[in-house]
């Protein structure tokens, strides 16, 4: 691309991703190959394993890191990281899900404190840093659940805590990732029934600025109705705010232009079971640096099942719209240049 931007100067730019074989990991790689293809010789780039929660911000802060990965978007708001920046989001849809066994006397989760036995919830830890565990502890709180009553079997992958529910070693099952196929077989293996959180726990999150979303009926094996549970979309690029604009702007860039290099690690999977979709509107390449490309963040909407993104006006809006790839998933795409983070209603949506 010959009007593509570089960067005219030796780099060292750092990454912070996963465990370092799942997406963030995946993510970084991408961004880092392609930022570094547009550096001079003599730059470099590392990538550090992360966990995907509040460890990313408190590395951020530590100048250990100067980009990281975090889900779900709808979480940010609530960890204030009001001294950061967004990148971007890279789109991937998620939610975060109840499954418990069908013989339970249970239609929500609200019903699992009337069983007259102790259940064994698979989940992740609420330990400070994973965001499943925070959201799953809270939830059970706000559903009027006591954590006391219950014994909880922990991993913070995802798939441990699927496959002891699946294989009969767990009553409950909180997870996220449901487009995998681990979600998919475990009604092959054992009844099972979806429960809703309820209006009260929904609304609570929505009130800090984590709205629902709905996973609709067949969407998973068993689930005969469209089920409204909390959403658990999207990952967020952050950096700190010190982060220099051309490399800010480079990065973002690549996010969109040169897309297809991470698209293509997906294109074995339906598009709405992909683990990732990637941004598909292409920056305006203004030809210098400024500080003007920095802007608020669209307001995160509360409801459930339905994601607007709030449109720019021309002036205001550095992002020329161009058609999605057709590898990409129907979910709305973003890319948007360093924003601040500084309302606890807001998150990273910003104009396609």
């Amino acid at each position: 691309m010959s009007d593509e931007p570089r960067l005219d100067r030796r780099v060292t730019v750092q990454f912070r991703g996963d465990w370092g074989q799942a997406n963030f990991h995946r993510v970084c790689g991408w961004l880092a190959q392609e930022v570094g293809d547009r550096s001079p010789e003599g730059s470099e780039f590392a990538i550090w394993s992360g966990r995907g929660g509040t460890d990313q911000i408190a590395a951020l802060r530590a100048g250990k890191a100067d980009i990281a990965v975090v889900t779900p978007a709808a979480a940010v708001s609530m960890l204030k990281p009001d001294d950061l920046r967004a990148l971007g989001t890279i789109p991937q849809r998620d939610r975060l899900v109840v499954a418990v066994d069908a013989a339970l006397p249970a239609s929500t989760v609200a019903d699992l404190a009337t069983v007259p036995r102790r259940l064994t919830v698979a989940t992740s830890p609420d330990d400070g840093v994973n965001l499943i565990g925070f959201a799953a502890h809270k939830a059970l709180r706000l559903a009027g659940v006591d954590a006391g009553s219950l014994s909880f079997r922990y991993d913070e992958r995802p798939f441990p805590p699927i496959r002891w529910f699946t294989d009969g070693e767990a009553d409950v099952l909180i997870h996220e990732a449901v487009m995998t196929p681990q979600w998919q077989k475990i009604a092959a293996k054992r009844p099972v029934r979806y429960l809703p959180w309820g209006d009260h726990v929904l609304d609570a999150f929505a009130a800090e600025g984590w709205p629902s979303a709905t996973v609709p009926a067949g969407y998973l094996p068993g689930l005969e109705a469209d089920l409204r549970t909390l959403e658990f979309s999207d990952f967020v690029l952050l950096c700190p705010a010190t982060l220099p604009d051309d490399i800010a702007y480079l990065t973002a860039w690549c996010m969109v232009k040169t897309r297809r290099a991470l698209e293509a690690q997906y294109a074995h999977l339906p598009p709405d079971h992909s683990r990732s979709a990637t941004p598909s509107s292409p920056p305006a390449w203004p030809g210098r640096r400024s500080r003007s490309i920095r802007r608020p963040l669209a307001p995160m909407p509360t409801s459930a099942t339905t994601r607007s993104t709030h449109r720019l006006s021309g002036a205001n809006r550095p992002w020329r719209t161009s058609s999605p790839s057709n590898a990409s998933t129907n979910w709305t795409a973003r890319a948007s240049t360093a924003v601040p983070l500084t309302a606890s209603t807001k998150a990273c949506e910003s104009a396609t």
